[in-house]
């Protein structure tokens, strides 16, 4: 490549970035997740439209898990603790055990209904299994569910990657037939405790060293973030554990320690979730070729998807929520909300870049499948979230943003009131901040003022407070705590 195809390439890049970004409105304005506004994109640049031609399986398969694990890092930091800690049980149990139900029932029904071969068939079924959060919330971003919901999803599809894709690349590198399914079971959970451990490792040190360095510039510390969680995805692959369990568990706990500049950092996550998310749907459409599909593509795509959407997922779910007494009406929510979006087609990429016999049918199928089942999930989401009772009208917790004060050991806090937050009518001197931290600044329509005691705070006020370090995470609590319940919050209560 020289300076004249990189200017092409800029070229082309930037007018198919733009268009994906606007495609966003259009595509939360009909109710549709902005995958399939990608990858129809990259359909209508590929050989089957504009005629650009992308037939590099190997560098799709790459390329693919590179943009997955900035996926999981975004999920990770903008993840709330407090949703996933009280649904990690029910999630993870989902993410394993419910995999293994759903690889077992779609790929005997593979097997049965269509003829295909069991090697094609486990991996067709464990290609289709993963959930994707950024497929069900691309949809529901403006939905407010319940947190044991939105917890359980977000926990389920941040750990299902992991099992699955050291089944389908042992599968599709032939080592369950030479080694037995024992192995790839003590492979699995090597693999998946291994990943976390060093997660936990590397996002407990992150943020041990981000809360004692005060780095010259703020828009460092969303850069140095990111890089922790890739850190850990690449620390983990190189002793052959998984890399996606950790980058999601170290992106988990630096996106809830208390960090400076978290704000910044989670709009600055988000925007490469955006990217990622963009550049690999326009890639998977530009692989894949409407010419090639054949009506027994299309058919085989209908019947596998029926089978894991009607069949698989209410099994799964129900076999899992058993254990944690979650009702029915939720756990239909729940089975109907396990969208399919990047990640089964990202997987269909590993058989190949591996050349099974076959992956290029599987491949047209899955990619079939993705498409048609998320465009029948994704349409009456909203209206079953209410149909099912998942939404809460619980008031918007406020967003702490905090910069520290490199001479002295505190932090500044910017705290923006949103629309339904409880702290809107409060007196200053009715929030009873802990002593060492005060509200120094108040900016009100475009005006700034020193606030009295009596002063009431008002929504959409910007409130600038200085907090000793020492007392920082208590002045937190106490006005996600106000911001909540009210001014009459008791100390001990924080905001979930």
């Amino acid at each position: 490549m020289d300076v004249h195809d990189l200017d092409r390439y800029l070229l082309v890049g930037s007018g198919v970035l733009i268009l994906a970004i606007l495609a966003v409105r259009l595509s939360v304005s009909i109710g549709l997740p902005s995958l399939l506004v990608y990858l129809g994109l990259g359909l209508l640049l590929g050989s089957s439209g504009l005629g650009i031609e992308f037939a590099d399986v190997e560098l799709a398969h790459a390329l693919g898990f590179g943009g997955l694990v900035l996926i999981l890092a975004e999920g990770g930091l903008t993840t709330k603790w407090e949703h996933v800690r009280p649904n990690l049980g029910y999630g993870l149990l989902l993410a394993t055990l419910g995999s293994a139900i759903s690889v077992l029932v779609v790929a005997l029904g593979a097997h049965l209904l269509l003829g295909m071969e069991w090697e094609l068939a486990v991996l067709i079924a464990a290609v289709l299994t993963p959930t994707d959060a950024a497929a069900v919330f691309s949809v529901l971003r403006t939905v407010p569910l319940k947190s044991s919901v939105t917890g359980s999803l977000e926990a389920e599809s941040g750990l299902n990657d992991a099992p699955i894709v050291v089944l389908v690349v042992a599968i599709s590198a032939g080592e369950v037939a030479d080694k037995g399914v024992g192995y790839l079971a003590g492979l699995i959970v090597f693999e998946l405790v291994v990943g976390a451990l060093i997660g936990i490792a590397i996002g407990w040190l992150g943020a041990y060293l981000l809360r004692q360095v005060a780095l010259p510039a703020s828009g460092l510390y969303p850069l140095v973030v990111f890089a922790f969680t890739v850190l850990a995805y690449g620390a983990a692959a190189g002793v052959h554990a998984s890399g996606f369990a950790a980058v999601y568990v170290a992106a988990l706990i630096l996106g809830n320690a208390e960090l400076p500049h978290r704000t910044a950092t989670r709009s600055f996550v988000e925007g490469i979730g955006w990217l990622a998310q963009i550049g690999l749907f326009v890639m998977l459409g530009l692989l894949a070729s409407p010419d090639e599909l054949q009506w027994w593509h299309v058919w085989h795509g209908l019947v596998v998807g029926a089978i894991l959407t009607f069949v698989a997922r209410p099994l799964t779910v129900m076999a899992c929520a058993v254990w944690f007494g979650r009702s029915a009406r939720e756990q239909v929510f729940v089975g109907w909300a396990g969208l399919r979006g990047a990640v089964p087609i990202v997987l269909a990429t590993i058989p190949l870049s591996a050349s099974v016999a076959g992956s290029r049918d599987l491949f047209n199928v899955v990619f079939v499948a993705v498409v048609i089942y998320t465009l029948l999930q994704a349409a009456p989401l909203a209206q079953l979230a209410a149909a099912c009772g998942v939404l809460t009208d619980a008031a918007r917790d406020v967003e702490v943003e905090a910069a520290p004060l490199e001479r002295v050991s505190a932090d500044l806090l910017q705290i923006r009131v949103p629309a339904g937050s409880r702290l809107a009518g409060v007196e200053v001197g009715e929030l009873r901040l802990p002593v060492g931290a005060s509200i120094s600044l108040i900016v009100r329509d475009d005006r700034t003022f020193v606030p009295h005691r009596t002063d009431r705070i008002a929504v959409r006020d910007d409130l600038l407070i200085v907090a000793e370090r020492s007392v920082r995470e208590e002045a937190e609590a106490r006005l996600r705590a106000v911001g909540r319940f009210g001014r009459l919050a008791g100390w001990g209560r924080d905001s979930r």
